[in-house]
């Protein structure tokens, strides 16, 4: 997208001093200025594990995922 402002000349000439401190052209500079300018989007909330498993592509598939119950067996050393 294009814009066009009108602004003081000494505004134009900080910037330009501004973007030529950080290697970058007037236009990409307050370019960046402008984008981070704009609010941050939230963070999408971690899920739990158990919201994890719930929602899972496996939720409801009838697999068995219970561990087995077999203390093993003693052995000698």
């Amino acid at each position: 997208m294009t814009i066009t402002i009108e602004i003081k000349p000494e505004v134009e000439a900080e910037l330009a001093a501004q973007a030529a401190a950080k290697g970058m052209d007037v236009s990409s500079y307050v370019a960046s200025l402008l984008e981070r300018s704009l609010p941050q989007k939230p963070q999408a909330r971690k899920q739990t594990l158990s919201e994890f498993l719930i929602n899972s592509p496996l939720a409801g598939s009838g697999i068995n995922l219970e561990r087995d119950k077999d203390a093993g067996r003693d052995i000698e050393l």
